[in-house]
């Protein structure tokens, strides 16, 4: 298929690149398609950034059959832009759908789709330390329909956000609330697919986090409420000992892009990566006896994000004295650096747009 591109007649006025924030700012162009049962994917085109032009009676609206993706674009110092591990995203982007009954689409056309865009826009990509050019690739059902069922039409999007930190902590370690309330997913559902009806179950559990002065949550299993599973935005780390423990992926997890990079570094370096159920209360007892020596997430927004402090059960946990860890600190300058540029891509993660 052609992708066709109608470029704006009203080009915005960009931001400045010390305030982005996250998810604010969105650029000139964004890129549609169309699917109809019987006719597949088709009429892709870049135009103007806009807004829809759609039923009330669409079903996403109603019955939630969405899913999205996240990616980023860098420009390199010789000025160059890459995309780190868009064939990856555009894989899960599949995984989801057959979750969540949405056709598939085509891997590397969902790519060149993303590597247009960005060429479209590549103005709108920030240099600034610690910036990138966010990507947002998600399909929403779009029959005009009451009653629960597949839906027969969708659009795939993508929009661009030039974005700076995710938290506002940045690199700075965060403090995170473990959730013994509420439930986020169970094996059998759908916390595997990237969808937003998990995002929405997350909001009541962060809301009374941040009242109570906490940047996240930490999810525990859904049955037992022992296991940890992932934090709201973020796959989650632990270095005990020598011994470097993730949860597996069981079901209800999401398989994180940047939780699968940090884990192929680890293992380059020759790291003893574990993936296996670990519960709240061994997180505990190993920053009781000194042996929890540091813990950190992975994620798109925020790369990696060290860990200073667990709240669970009225105990607090001061991880690494509330400082980053010589090991979140290398795999943050390594990824980034591979992604921006300046660090060998020996693992061929990283995408050239042009």
């Amino acid at each position: 298929m052609k992708i066709t591109i109608t470029k704006t007649t009203s080009p915005k006025q960009k931001p400045d690149q010390d305030n982005l924030g996250f998810g604010k700012y969105f650029t000139d162009h964004m890129f549609v398609m169309e699917y109809e049962t019987g006719k597949g994917w088709f009429d892709p085109k870049i135009i103007p950034y806009g807004n829809l032009s759609c039923s009330p009676a669409m079903m996403v609206f109603h019955y939630g059959q969405a899913i999205f993706e996240g990616m980023k674009a860098y420009k390199t110092a010789d000025g160059g832009i890459k995309l780190f591990r868009p064939y990856n995203n555009m894989e899960r982007v599949n995984i989801s759908n057959d979750r969540l009954c949405i056709p598939p689409i085509d891997v590397d056309f969902a790519v060149e789709a993303v590597k247009e865009l960005v060429k479209v826009d590549s103005d709108w990509i920030p240099t600034a330390p610690g910036t990138s050019l966010y990507v947002r690739p998600f399909i929403i059902a779009t029959d005009a329909h009451l009653g629960v069922k597949s839906s027969d039409t969708y659009k795939f999007i993508v929009i661009l956000s030039p974005v700076g930190a995710y938290y506002p902590e940045g690199i700075d370690p965060v403090k995170i609330y473990v959730e013994s309330n509420y439930v986020r997913a169970v094996r059998g559902g759908i916390g595997y697919a990237k969808t937003p009806g998990n995002y929405a179950a997350s909001l009541k559990a962060q809301v009374e986090a941040k009242e109570k002065g906490y940047t996240q949550v930490l999810w525990l299993d859904g049955v037992e409420k022992k296991y940890v599973e992932e934090v709201g935005t973020m796959n989650v780390f632990f270095k005990i000992g020598d011994e470097i423990v993730t949860p597996a992926l069981q079901g209800s997890i999401l398989a994180g892009i940047t939780r699968l990079s940090a884990i192929e570094l680890m293992k380059s370096w020759n790291m003893n990566i574990v993936e296996r159920p670990i519960t709240i209360e061994e997180i505990y007892a190993a920053n009781d006896n000194g042996t929890l020596v540091e813990a950190f997430g992975t994620g798109t927004a925020a790369v990696i994000s060290p860990i200073g402090e667990l709240y669970w059960d009225g105990r607090i946990a001061t991880i690494n004295n509330g400082e980053i860890g010589e090991l979140s600190q290398k795999l943050y300058d390594t990824i980034t650096g591979i992604q921006g540029g300046s660090v060998p891509d020996t693992f061929h993660w990283t995408v050239d747009v042009k």
